[in-house]
């Protein structure tokens, strides 16, 4: 059976809560999972307005910043 790594620093340190899209939807964060194919950390999260939508994404591309308009910022930005 596949060994499974340790979880990375980022989970260990990630403050779970309310999260802001760059684009402006709200989100509540839930867990972080593993994908079952590739062992890569995933961002479980629920969209606030839309609370039916509930969404998977690499922890690694919730964390990162993007470039907007010549700015860096987060791709998501904490909330409360």
């Amino acid at each position: 059976m596949e060994s499974i790594p340790p979880f990375s620093p980022e989970v260990k340190s990630f403050q779970h809560g309310k999260y802001r899209h760059y684009k402006g939807g709200e989100y509540q964060t839930h867990f972080i999972a593993r994908s079952s194919e590739t062992l890569e950390e995933m961002m479980v999260y629920q969209d606030l307005h839309e609370p039916e939508k509930v969404w998977c994404r690499p922890l690694k591309l919730f964390l990162e910043s993007v470039e907007v308009d010549g700015k860096v910022v987060p791709r998501f930005s904490k909330i409360s």
